[in-house]
């Protein structure tokens, strides 16, 4: 096995992932990213990664099968057509049932704290892991893993490299990839190939107008950039949920430049630890912890205020209690001008009566009547005073993930079409569909990565050892 390698395709978290198990088993690994710097998406992750159950969760029991259950509900009609059940079940029960090893691998092996759970929407418990410190989960976990990695002289990444061809050999099995680095040289590579090139959330003018180009003139979170889901359909991938879109809730507006169709996250985060969204007119109008799926359509349902980009008017609103939970959240956010710190005293009348009622909720003093039942750290109570500070920025539903991809098995293998696996290609992350299906519950993207990123490692490393390449 010393002169036999493997190639990973992407540096999100999937491909780190798989990167690292890869050299546990002293394997070398050439990593490739179209991108000049390392982290995809991963990097910029906000409000943590779910793991069920696990040490650092507080509060009533969880479990794999209730985050299963929770998975699944999520997901939608999906699961309930003929034999679509059989298919994705043993996807969603993989995913949870390795979700505690996958946190006790980031948090003893990689050193990356994550002692610190919420409770997101769709989600039964809290179980949303983040650190306790000021760095985002997301960047926190990508950049102890690129530190391993580049510690060692088996390991090597190459940016600004394009994939733009998926290799097989005589016999069909996937043996290498041919990219082009720096927009000019185009070179070869020889290997089994992972695949964790990320999603298509950013292509609006070519898979986004293909499979939902009812979005066309929707903002999103995803730099503009062309999927790459052509290249594992070329080798004869089967793709998977491709209309499934997912529209997170939360963008927030820059108040500097509203028509931007690239917008910043809104932290699930904020919602978790006792946020309020609240209409043009200051009322409240969801349960602000339903699915992204059922947040975001309330919303859509409202008239919209502009039409390009297509956007909502609608407040974010945490208090002092919930600003303290998410501090390093919103302190940033705040830096970038797209939040900013209120009196109470500078409210309207029916925006302050309204935050006074959900204080009310939140004490017990009466029912909400959107049905949530989580509040998070939200401290203020009746009556509020001039003096008492909120935290409020605008937001608007934006494109942020999508859940179709290629279809894979339980072993992060590219299933064809026809049925099977492709030998010597696996994937895993966004580029996959099938585990997800209608919506994505937050903090199952990074999960999904490590779980089935790690799942990959180990299956090459495997391949390594018996075929004959």
């Amino acid at each position: 096995m010393a002169n036999k390698k493997a190639i990973v395709v992407g540096s999100g978290l999937a491909g780190l992932s798989a990167a690292s198990t890869l050299l546990s088993h002293h394997i070398p690994v050439i990593l490739l990213d179209r991108a000049a710097k390392p982290g995809g998406n991963s990097i910029k992750a906000s409000s943590g990664i779910n793991g069920a159950p696990t040490r650092f969760q507080s509060g009533p029991g969880d479990s794999v099968d209730l985050f299963a259950a929770d998975t699944i509900k999520s997901a939608g009609s999906v699961f309930a057509q003929g034999g679509e059940a059989d298919r994705r079940e043993p996807l969603v029960r993989k995913l949870t049932s390795e979700s505690a090893g996958a946190i006790e691998w980031l948090v003893n092996g990689m050193g990356v704290d994550l002692s610190r759970t919420a409770q997101l929407w769709g989600h039964s418990r809290a179980r949303t892991h983040r650190g306790k410190g000021k760095i985002p989960p997301g960047y926190a976990i990508v950049s102890a893993l690129l530190k391993e990695l580049q510690g060692t002289s088996l390991f090597e990444l190459r940016g600004e490299s394009e994939v733009v061809k998926i290799l097989r050999d005589e016999k069909g099995r996937v043996n290498g990839v041919r990219y082009r680095r720096s927009g000019v040289e185009e070179e070869s590579l020889e290997g089994p190939v992972i695949f964790t090139a990320g999603g298509f959330a950013g292509d609006s003018a070519g898979m986004l107008k293909e499979y939902r180009p009812d979005l066309g003139n929707f903002p999103s979170t995803n730099d503009p950039r062309p999927g790459a889901h052509k290249l594992l359909t070329d080798v004869g991938a089967k793709l998977v949920d491709m209309g499934f879109v997912q529209i997170h809730p939360t963008g927030f507006i820059d108040p500097a430049n509203r028509s931007n169709m690239n917008k910043f996250l809104a932290a699930e985060a904020l919602r978790a630890e006792g946020g309020v969204l609240l209409n043009r007119d200051g009322k409240r109008f969801v349960n602000e912890l339903a699915t992204r799926l059922e947040v975001t359509g309330v919303i859509m349902s409202m008239e919209s205020k502009s039409e390009n980009p297509k956007q909502w008017d609608v407040q974010l609103v945490l208090d002092e209690g919930a600003y303290q939970a998410a501090q390093t959240h919103v302190d940033f956010y705040i830096f970038k001008n797209l939040m900013c710190k209120v009196r109470a005293a500078e409210m309207d009348a029916t925006m302050r009566a309204e935050l006074q009622a959900y204080g009310d909720i939140v004490s017990g003093a009466s029912a909400d009547p959107h049905g949530r039942a989580a509040f998070g750290h939200w401290s203020s109570r009746a009556p509020i005073k001039d003096d008492d500070f909120f935290y409020v920025g605008d937001v608007t539903p934006v494109i942020h993930f999508t859940m179709g991809g290629a279809w894979i098995n339980t072993n992060a293998e590219v299933v064809k079409a026809e049925g099977g696996p492709i030998e010597g290609l696996w994937a895993a992350g966004e580029i996959t569909g099938g585990i997800h299906g209608e919506n994505r519950l937050g903090g199952s993207s990074l999960l999904e990565c490590v779980v089935f990123g790690r799942t990959a490692g180990e299956n090459v490393a495997k391949y390594l050892s018996k075929v004959d390449l």
